[in-house]
C-alpha cells in the first residue's frame, strides 16, 4: 500500500512540474508559442507514460492538443488527470 501512495504523490509532483513547464510559454512572449510546438508532443508522451491504458492515451491526446492550441496553456492537464485518477475515479468505485 505504501508503494501505491508513493506513486500517487510522485505523480502529483511530476504533474505540477509538467504543468508549470507548459505554462512557461506565457513568460516568454514570442518565443513561447514556438516552444509549445516542441512541448506539446513531449507532454502528450509523458502523460501516456504516467497513466497507462486507454485513459492515459486519451489524456495524452488531450494534453497534446491543449498544449498546441494557443491560449490553452493555462489548463493544468496533468493536475486535472491526477485529480481524476486518484480522487474522482476512486469515488465512482
Amino acid at each position: 500500500m505504501a508503494k501505491v501512495e508513493d506513486q500517487k504523490y510522485q505523480h502529483l509532483l511530476l504533474g505540477l512540474l509538467f504543468d508549470g513547464i507548459g505554462m512557461l510559454s506565457f513568460a516568454i512572449p514570442g518565443i513561447g508559442e514556438f516552444s509549445d510546438v516542441i512541448w506539446a508532443p513531449v507532454a502528450g508522451w509523458l502523460m501516456t507514460r504516467m497513466y497507462k491504458g486507454r485513459i492515459g492515451q486519451v489524456a495524452g491526446v488531450v494534453t497534446f492538443v491543449e498544449e498546441l492550441v494557443p491560449g490553452l496553456d493555462i489548463v493544468p492537464s496533468f493536475t486535472l488527470m491526477w485529480i481524476y485518477t486518484y480522487l474522482i475515479s476512486k469515488i465512482k468505485k
